[in-house]
């Protein structure tokens, strides 16, 4: 017997029960790879195989490369299909209960159907259908394809570009699969159609490496074969109640991202955020957030943190639930305060903070405990407070002997602050007090580097940077591990 199973679009529990079972009753299981031989269908029913079974690796002899077969590109696919079906009916000539694999649905865009066409006018044969990447997509998306009497339209992104535009066009919903190297000419084809600000972008749909992001926003360098791009059902917008009604206010709830990444995010700052219906912030901040398709978000400058607060506000007024982000902790040089002050004139609106880790605390983390004791933490900008005061504050510190953070040591247009800082510490500190420069941490250009107060370099110090100057007892160890001891001589 020949069966053609779908394994659903990638995560192990949405394969079927009848497809698990047949997995684990199968004699040969057959699945399809690229050259490589890395097959996703076998790593996603591998939870089901057992031991003994004769696994057939279908391997094709190429991809997207070019080909001196005499038949060309589809010859050399079509004496690949011939190949694979003899070796399959090799084993169901001997008697044995043969299933192939397919990622996705068998019969939609999957490589089983192949082996269909060429097998299963000759052996008893059964396809179990399997969960299609296109239904795996819009549900990750939480939008729905198509209601009432609405149209859907799957496309291959092979198609030229005219004709996917003039598709898009004219239909209500639309799936564009196979993105890899098309994908610049099926984005192009949106925005002819008119259709780009609407569509979505889904990756790996329910896989480890899953991603979501407006298709408008995505970078066309690395994009997977396993991706596709999405137009929802138009009447997603039009039907959707509103989620409270327009006179009861909602609330602004001001949330810490953390230094870098979702593994620096509070379990409670992922539920607020999950819980809201706008993403107000910076620009980088808020790209930070992972999409989801049923909120709204609002990216603004870097300098406007008082508008920034007076429309999350004006927003939450009108029955939003807002989340305002910031990096680190939004208590910390972030929009906690901003927002606080600006509630003033919004007394109906709750107002909450959830915290997050600090750049001071990532940065000490990564070079060891150099906050083991009294610390201050301070902000090298005069942006807000006059020079003369960062300056005050830095020699207080200094001869408190209080190990300092700083914030904002540099930036394009300020670049004399740091020098300045250096100097008037030395005046209080040993040049060889020790010195740490985390820029980036927790992202993939993080860097730490340890030195001292006297050879600090300012010109190796921006923005994305923050300072630890240590106390007269914190102590460097042979490794290069930084620390300050708790007790004080």
């Amino acid at each position: 017997m020949l069966y053609g199973v779908g394994l659903g679009p990638g995560d192990p529990e949405l394969v079927t029960v009848k497809t698990a079972r047949l997995i684990g009753e199968a004699d040969v299981i057959a699945y399809h790879a690229a050259r490589h031989g890395r097959s996703i269908a076998r790593s996603i029913a591998l939870p089901y195989m057992r031991e003994g079974q004769i696994e057939e690796l279908l391997r094709y002899p190429l991809t997207t490369e070019t080909t001196d077969h005499p038949g060309g590109y589809q010859g050399a696919l079509d004496d690949f299909y011939v190949e694979c079906a003899a070796r399959l009916a090799a084993h169901l000539d001997a008697g044995r209960m043969v299933v192939v694999l397919s990622e996705g649905d068998p019969l939609f865009y999957g490589s089983y159907m192949h082996m269909h066409k060429r097998l299963a006018h000759r052996y008893p044969t059964e396809v179990v259908p399997g969960v299609t990447s296109v239904s795996a997509a819009s549900a990750v998306l939480g939008r729905p394809l198509v209601e009432r009497d609405e149209v859907l339209t799957v496309l291959p992104g092979t198609l030229p570009g005219e004709v996917l535009a003039e598709r898009l066009r004219t239909t209500d919903s639309a799936v564009v699969m196979k993105l890899g190297r098309t994908f610049t000419k099926v984005r192009d084809a949106f925005a002819e159609a008119g259709r780009l600000d609407d569509a979505w972008y889904v990756e790996r749909a329910t896989m480890g490496g899953q991603r979501v992001a407006p298709l408008k926003d995505v970078d066309p360098v690395g994009v997977p074969y396993f991706s596709l791009a999405l137009l929802a059902s138009p009447a997603e917008r039009a039907f959707v109640p509103k989620a409270m009604p327009a006179t009861a206010a909602g609330e602004v709830v001001v949330i810490g991202l953390g230094p870098a990444g979702r593994a620096w995010l509070t379990p409670e700052a992922q539920d607020a955020l999950a819980a809201a219906t706008d993403i107000v912030g910076y620009g980088p901040y808020v790209d930070r957030v992972e999409p989801n398709a049923c909120q709204h978000r609002h990216r603004t400058d870097n300098r406007v943190e008082a508008e920034r607060a007076r429309h999350a506000l004006e927003l939450a007024a009108s029955g939003r639930r807002v989340a305002v982000v910031s990096s680190g902790d939004p208590g910390v040089f972030a929009m906690a305060s901003a927002v606080l002050e600006a509630a003033a004139d919004f007394p109906d609106v709750p107002v909450r903070v959830v915290p997050g880790l600090t750049a001071a605390q990532a940065v000490a983390a990564k070079a060891g405990a150099p906050l083991g004791h009294d610390y201050c933490v301070i902000s090298l900008s005069d942006i807000l407070k006059p020079w003369e005061v960062v300056a005050e504050r830095l020699s207080a510190a200094a001869r408190a002997d209080l190990v300092l953070a700083i914030y904002n040591p540099a930036s394009r247009s300020r670049t004399w602050q740091l020098p300045a800082a250096r100097d008037l510490l030395l005046k209080h500190r040993d040049p060889a007090t020790p010195v740490i420069i985390g820029r980036a941490v927790g992202g993939p250009a993080e860097s730490v580097t340890v030195t001292t107060l006297g050879e600090l370099d300012p010109t190796l110090v921006d923005m994305r940077c923050l300072l630890i100057v240590g106390s007269s007892t914190t102590r460097v160890t042979p490794a290069g591990t930084v620390y300050t001891p708790r007790r004080y001589p």
